[in-house]
């Protein structure tokens, strides 16, 4: 049998019919309306507002919100969550994937902490397409060290008075609400607040950082607060507790780009071994070299290994036994392997894999950022020893 990115796939007794029913939807979607124009998109740096609505007409982007605001949520689990980072990860352009699903982190506080009629207001029109929402919490002095951020909200009557800046915001540009942390109190975790910030709020304004390593399809940016009203109707959660709103979000997040780089492996694997089936050198194939061989197996190797901790972790997810120290590992076991077999694809590819054009061009720019992203490698590690008590 041919190694390709599903047969690369180990099996999984979870899935139902019901589950490869919706890949097969969301792969036509993506065959349709991604991968035709993925290479012009990612020169520009930018793809077309339509797809948000596009996506939406297929249930991506509403896939496990509760059905009162427009979601899809009967018979849904983790598992179709990480279908949709597979079958996202076959075009290999990052940027997209963290634009257009940007509200997978920057709803859910909303949908799980934040006044009825701010929900009612936010989620149908976010679900549909029509607008967007960020969630705005890494600061220019900070990064991953949220306990200690520095925007603050002050409280003027009914109002909070927010200044402050927040920085690599995925989906800064377009957004129309900030899902924004913020210093109510004391110094450490138990001062933070979350709040909605209307995007269009006097005192907000925004730039663009267009000049990135990889991720070039995505909307991102740097956002400042001066002076900025916002109504303690907006606050999400209870004052002081913010810190808690953040956590809840961090194991789906730390899944979902887990469950992104292995995939991406995938696509490293597939494209290796299909250049080493059809190269020739030195009077062979590439693939009949024990060196290029040895390079697959490893790969192969890592990637198993890697979904086999996916799986363990996304049944802890559903059966609400998630560890976050194995969630923690999980990231840094996916980012790992995802630098490996990116760099291990590279080889086989040779100077093919210098040249824009290419999947493992492209995910070779993205290692960096899945590695950092949603907590570093290091953050990462530090966090499973803090859990496990040492």
């Amino acid at each position: 049998m041919s190694l390709t990115f599903d047969s690369a796939r180990l099996p999984n007794p979870e899935l139902r019919p019901e589950h490869e029913e919706w890949r097969r939807q969301l792969r036509r979607f993506v065959d349709a309306e991604i991968m035709p124009f993925i290479n012009d998109w990612d020169e520009a740096g930018a793809f077309p507002d339509e797809l948000y609505e596009k996506a939406a007409d297929i249930g991506l982007l509403q896939l496990n919100y509760p059905e009162e605001y427009g979601g899809v949520s009967e018979g849904i689990d983790r598992w179709h969550s990480n279908i949709v980072s597979e079958e996202m990860a076959r075009f290999a352009a990052g940027g997209i994937v963290a634009s257009l699903l940007i509200h997978g982190v920057g709803l859910p506080p909303v949908v799980n902490f934040a006044r009825e009629e701010i929900r009612e207001e936010v989620a149908p029109a976010v679900l549909s397409g029509k607008k967007h929402i960020s969630l705005a919490v890494t600061e220019p002095s900070g990064g991953s060290d949220v306990a200690n951020l520095a925007t603050t909200a002050e409280k003027d009557g009914d109002h909070y008075v927010v200044n402050g800046s927040k920085t690599f915001i995925s989906g800064g540009m377009r957004a129309h609400w900030f899902t924004t942390a913020v210093r109510t109190g004391g110094e450490g975790a138990g001062g933070i607040s979350m709040l909605l910030i209307p995007a269009h709020t006097e005192g907000v304004s925004r730039t663009q950082l267009d000049k990135k390593q990889g991720w070039w399809c995505s909307d991102t940016a740097t956002i400042y607060f001066d002076d900025v009203r916002v109504p303690e109707t907006h606050l999400i959660g209870e004052e002081n507790k913010g810190f808690r709103v953040i956590m809840n979000n961090f194991n789906s997040e730390r899944l979902g780009l887990a469950s992104s780089m292995e995939a991406l492996s995938r696509v490293c694997l597939e494209e290796a071994v299909e250049w080493a089936r059809e190269r020739h050198t030195f009077g062979q194939r590439l693939a009949d070299h024990q060196v290029i061989r040895h390079k697959i197996a490893q790969m192969k190797q890592r990637i198993n290994a890697t979904q086999t901790y996916l799986h363990y972790c996304t049944k802890q997810y559903i059966d609400r036994e998630v560890d976050a120290g194995d969630v923690a590992l999980l990231k840094v076991q996916a980012s790992e392997t995802l630098e490996f077999c990116a760099r291990e694809a590279s080889q086989i590819l040779g100077g093919a894999s210098y040249f824009r054009g290419n999947r493992v061009e492209r995910i070779y720019r993205e290692v960096r950022v899945n590695a950092i992203g949603g907590g570093s490698e290091e953050i990462m590690r530090d966090l499973a020893a803090r859990q496990y008590g040492f």
